[in-house]
């Protein structure tokens, strides 16, 4: 049997349209405890909304969608960082009725093209450069683009403050003596996430009274693997270095990796810093020391952001910048030698 709204306002004693808000996800003006009642009851009569038909009547489809590049024939989904971003909007959509599409894109081009060739409501820009996100030119539907640092004024950024944590990650690597240090990341040229967190390390060094030139990059793709093979061959490329600064989590893990590989101990050889503060960060040998981005925070801030545009938001708007902290667990070590 078919279960209807008025079924579920019947047994739980609201009105139609407070079930229709509710099953909309229009529920500003609904108290939370109403908001859980229709749903627990929704849930236990197996209500299933007839998503074309609310299309139809909202000129909606409530499909947003989660684009990511794919690199070299790679899983979009190879990243710990990815999956747990793609998790959290699925998640904040889905409690507010929208489906995710998620779709690899896999050349510049078909970002315009993924947009076009959906009926989407809106969609969420994850991990793209910022010279792909400026080439944007699709108008009317909502884009949130995260880690943007874009100007594209069809776009809405939400960002961490990358500066901030990579002037935390120098502070710290200098506070412990270290003098010697090495970037390691992909190419930074053009600014962007990892642009800022270099600059921000940078200016961390030079604060310290040290010559930005004291600072080693090496260039290298955000993968555990990519991470590895630096680690393996790090001693080798760089002697000299104290201590390590990685862009990202997975790339500090995987270096690491290499490291012990290698038989170089962290932090007594080497000390090294990561950056997302991901769960796996905590279950390493050591600990990694790392910035911490509030993920959880960011993510739910894209979501709100998409669907607020989507249900009547005024256009464009200012980028939202979310704090940092570093997180000392057991990476970093007064160095051997100054």
């Amino acid at each position: 049997m078919t279960v209807r709204l008025s079924d579920i306002a019947d047994a739980a004693g609201v009105s139609v349209m407070t079930v229709s808000n509710v099953m909309n996800g229009k529920r500003a003006r609904v108290s939370e405890s109403t908001i859980a009642r229709v749903q627990e009851i929704a849930d236990r009569l197996g209500y299933v909304p007839n998503i074309q038909a609310r299309s139809l009547k909202a000129s909606r489809s409530h499909i947003v969608a989660a684009l990511v590049p794919v690199r070299e024939e790679s899983s979009l989904l190879f990243s710990p960082h990815t999956v747990a971003v793609i998790g959290g909007i699925e998640q904040h959509l889905r409690h507010r009725g929208y489906h995710v599409l998620l779709r690899g894109i896999e050349q510049e081009g078909d970002i315009a093209q993924a947009i076009r060739g959906w009926s989407l409501d809106g969609a969420v820009l994850v991990e793209f450069a910022d010279s792909e996100i400026d080439r944007i030119a699709v108008d009317g539907i909502p884009l949130v683009a995260l880690d943007s640092y874009s100007a594209n004024p069809r776009t809405i950024g939400v960002r961490t403050d990358d500066h901030r944590g990579g002037w935390l990650a120098g502070a710290a690597l200098t506070g412990a003596g270290h003098r010697r240090l090495l970037f390691a990341g992909p190419p930074y040229e053009g600014m962007g996430v990892v642009g800022q967190r270099f600059e921000g390390f940078r200016s961390a060094v030079v604060a310290a009274g040290l010559d930005a030139d004291s600072i080693a990059v090496e260039r290298v793709l955000t993968s555990f693997e990519d991470g590895r093979e630096l680690g393996l061959r790090l001693r080798e490329d760089h002697p000299e270095a104290t201590a390590v600064f990685a862009t990202a989590d997975v790339l500090a893990i995987g270096i690491m990796a290499g490291l012990a590989e290698r038989g170089v101990r962290v932090p007594e050889e080497l000390s090294i810093i990561g950056f997302d503060d991901l769960e796996i960060s905590g279950y390493t040998r050591p600990a990694l020391t790392t910035i911490a981005q509030d993920l959880r925070a960011k993510v739910a801030e894209a979501a709100r952001i998409v669907l607020e545009e989507i249900e009547g938001g005024e256009g464009p708007r200012s980028p939202v910048t979310l704090g940092v902290e570093l997180v000392e667990r057991g990476t970093v070590a007064p160095p051997r030698r100054a």
